[in-house]
């Protein structure tokens, strides 16, 4: 009988990793975690060390009988895994930089999961997570693959259409940071708060929103009105909405609608902050190094509070909450992307949607919304359409199919353009993209 479950994090020198250390211990009870591997590639060696007795001086601190491994060799962490997350970031913050800049010299928005920026760490990224599903079948063919590597949606696409693994759930911490945003504006306690959530990863919408069971949507868009309710996340500008177009669209948008529903505004904030400040990665880049100096210091234990400055709070809830309902067999409900299934009328039933499901011991069962409003129907297929597109470019490394996939996106004005932007990124990004470049060289 095996003691204990094991659980193996690629990407374990992120500097969310704390975040997700923190949220075993708090649920030892429930989910008895005996071993936790922290796998990352040799240029990320020094994050995981640092990371890594970090998280061992945590879980010494709270007492609790789980084992950390420090790794390089992805598949000695993944025999016999019995959950697999994924948080990591191909080419690192230098190629999120590069995906931020490039865009916006052709007055496009550069960022990194929307527009050429979410192409492009989506053709970095999908590779590598088939090749670490190949490990998985091989290795720990009964494991759940948790991805949290951005762009979730994308990512989640290419693998239920690409890989030969069942057990797949993408996850994302803008839902749950929404509800807390909700909670704010209403000033209750999150607990009390349900949002029924449709739509896919970053263009999720709240369709409705109850207070103890009761709908209060109305109340909410009225809040999400106020200019002083901004309700966004660390990493986008909190430019208030329209109050009228927030009563008309009469649904509660995510925080990265703003680029799809203020394109120029958004546009115009970036080109400004990339002069000042720098571009998002830049800022990142800066925190992290912040975090990871105190990382070091040998007398923290704890998760510190610092890390809230990074872009994904709560992330380590909404990932161990998962964990727990799938070994638990909660049957609780959690906005996951999942197959589809028919739970979105207007989206292909083999699509990857985010959307609430039922956490069972055999995973995500996705609630039936029907068809999703009319007013937000056509932008949510057109994204639909965009990560399909990516997630073959990613594949077939074809540069036709790429420029397509860039040209569908809404934020790119026009192909001419498209592929300007194409060309130079493909540039910038080649030694992380083989797939483009074999027959080339060929």
């Amino acid at each position: 009988m095996k003691k204990g479950l094991k659980i193996v994090t690629i990407g374990g020198g992120s500097s969310y990793t704390p975040e997700l250390v923190e949220g075993l211990i708090k649920r030892h009870d429930e989910l008895p975690v005996s071993e936790l591997w922290l796998v990352d590639i040799p240029e990320g060696e020094e994050k995981l060390n640092i990371v890594g007795t970090l998280a061992k001086r945590m879980v010494e601190k709270a007492g609790v009988p789980m084992d950390v491994h420090l790794t390089l060799d992805r598949r000695e962490a993944l025999k016999d895994a019995d959950f697999v997350t994924t948080q990591f970031r191909v080419g690192l913050l230098e190629a999120r930089a590069k995906d931020e800049r490039i865009p916006l010299k052709y007055g496009v928005i550069g960022q990194e999961t929307n527009g050429p920026g979410g192409l492009f760490k989506g053709l970095r990224t999908i590779p590598v997570i088939l090749d670490i599903a190949k490990d998985i079948e091989e290795l720990c063919p009964d494991a759940w693959l948790v991805n949290f590597t951005n762009p979730a949606g994308m990512v989640t696409e290419a693998l239920l259409r690409y890989s030969n693994l069942k057990k797949v759930v993408g996850l994302c911490n803008v839902p749950i940071g929404m509800k807390m945003g909700v909670a704010k504006a209403l000033d209750v306690d999150e607990s009390r708060i349900e949002i029924q959530f449709a739509g896919l990863n970053h263009m999720v919408f709240g369709l409705d929103v109850f207070l103890d069971g009761i709908s209060v949507k109305e109340k909410v868009i009225e809040a999400m009105a106020d200019p002083a309710n901004a309700m966004t996340m660390k990493n986008i500008s909190g430019e208030s909405w329209e109050p009228d177009f927030i009563r008309g669209l009469d649904l509660i948008p995510c925080g990265y609608h703003r680029y799809y529903y203020k394109t120029q505004e958004m546009l115009e904030h970036e080109l400004e902050a990339s002069k000042t400040e720098g571009t998002r990665a830049e800022v990142v880049q800066q925190v992290e190094k912040e975090l990871f100096e105190l990382y070091k210091d040998r007398e923290l234990a704890i998760k510190p509070p610092q890390l809230e400055k990074r872009g994904g709070a709560y992330y380590s809830d909404a990932a161990c909450n998962l964990i727990s309902s799938i070994y638990n067999d909660k049957h609780d409900i959690q906005p996951v992307n999942t197959m589809n299934n028919g739970a979105i009328a207007s989206i292909p039933d083999d699509s990857a949607v985010e959307v609430n499901c039922v956490m069972t011991k055999n995973g995500p069962k996705p609630i039936a919304v029907g068809d999703l409003p009319v007013t937000v129907r056509g932008l949510v297929q057109q994204i639909k359409s965009f990560e399909r597109v990516a997630a073959e470019a990613a594949v077939t490394g074809d540069y036709n199919t790429a420029l397509v996939a860039m040209t569908i996106n809404p934020l790119v004005p026009s192909d001419k353009i498209a592929k300007q932007i194409l060309d130079e990124m493909l540039e910038a990004h080649q030694e992380h993209l083989p797939q483009f470049f074999k027959s080339v060289e060929a």
